[in-house]
């Protein structure tokens, strides 16, 4: 169902405007590069939600240098895709989760104030009903990473303790 998706998306694309490179991002997990959303955090909750209805549960966290950074203005938007469309954003050191159904998924990092390229990231990975996932940035600072932001799968026992850390996100879509 993911693949027929997939293949009617890019199959309309030419008929939405888009253009090769926005249908690149989409097929890379991103959504709609005009899309932005406005970020609030919480630093006293931290729900972890549950993976019910036969889906799998995903979180996702800013854990880049910036987002480590004592002193920050305005803070670094980052906004999370899952197959296309974007699932929602995190604001410094934050975190959220949605739900997926089993099966291959490309989930996309992208921060929302930078041109893509080194500012994005995506991979693949496959769920299944009832599992639980974490994934992280990591920073195009660090020179482990070859200069570009990467999305990092999560140890489930770090992932808890980035839920304890971290602060809770949630965001309005702007655009």
């Amino acid at each position: 169902m993911i693949r027929t998706l997939a293949l009617m998306l890019v199959m309309a694309a030419p008929l939405t405007g888009q253009n090769d490179a926005e249908r690149a991002r989409m097929a890379a997990g991103c959504g709609a590069d005009a899309v932005h959303f406005d970020v609030k955090t919480d630093k006293k909750q931290h729900p972890t939600g549950t993976a019910e209805g036969g889906k799998a549960l995903v979180f996702v966290f800013a854990d880049t240098a910036a987002d480590n950074a004592h002193a920050a203005i305005g803070g670094w938007v980052t906004r999370f895709g899952v197959d296309g469309s974007w699932a929602g954003a995190t604001n410094l050191k934050s975190y959220f989760f949605f739900l997926v159904e089993p099966g291959e998924h490309r989930l996309c990092a992208s921060m929302q104030s930078k041109p893509s390229g080194a500012y994005s990231a995506a991979m693949t990975f496959s769920a299944t009903a009832g599992g639980v996932y974490y994934f992280s940035t990591k920073d195009p600072n660090d020179p482990n990473s070859g200069h570009r932001l990467r999305l990092v799968p999560v140890n489930p026992a770090e992932g808890n303790l980035l839920v304890a850390s971290s602060a809770y996100s949630t965001f309005d879509q702007t655009k």
